[in-house]
């Protein structure tokens, strides 16, 4: 296993976790993330609340992702999940450890090593396994644009 893989089993289960914003307010279903050849054991959708004005026109929903069998390639997983939230429309997807979600802080560079994904429709997902890499600069002028592309999505009528 790796860094993040290990830091997702820390409490068992495997748990990916995944935000969009601009699919909507209303959850995949579960059999949406039945990709990769892998199938989640649990999907916990997760529409958040007092979301702000310019999110709450969008919609933004967080989905826990449980996986019982930690060896599994969650990378390639979390990859294809992202590209999935993406696939249908304008959105911004990312992929982040358990309290790394704050509204202040969507995409920042002050928590971009607690991010281990991000996508933005029209573009190919961004992931990585390796907390050295989550920590680089390379990492954080990525996030920043994936940012500018979520300022850009929530600043349009």
């Amino acid at each position: 296993m790796n860094d993040v893989q290990e830091e997702l089993c820390w409490a068992g289960p495997a748990m990916v976790t995944v935000f969009v914003i601009g699919a909507g307010n209303d959850p995949l279903p579960s059999q949406a993330f039945d990709i990769a050849g892998l199938v989640p054991d649990q999907v916990h959708p997760f529409v958040l609340e007092e979301q702000p004005p310019e999110i709450a026109a969008l919609g933004l929903i967080s989905y826990d992702l449980t996986f019982h069998t930690p060896s599994l390639d969650l990378h390639a997983y979390t990859r294809e999940v992202l590209r999935r939230l993406c696939a249908d429309g304008r959105a911004v997807a990312w992929a982040g450890y358990e309290g790394s979600f704050h509204y202040d802080h969507l995409l920042t560079e002050d928590i971009a090593h607690m991010l281990y994904g991000h996508c933005v429709s029209g573009a190919e997902p961004v992931t990585s396994w390796d907390r050295a890499t989550l920590r680089s600069a390379a990492w954080k002028e990525g996030l920043a644009e994936a940012r500018t592309a979520l300022v850009a999505l929530m600043s349009r009528p």
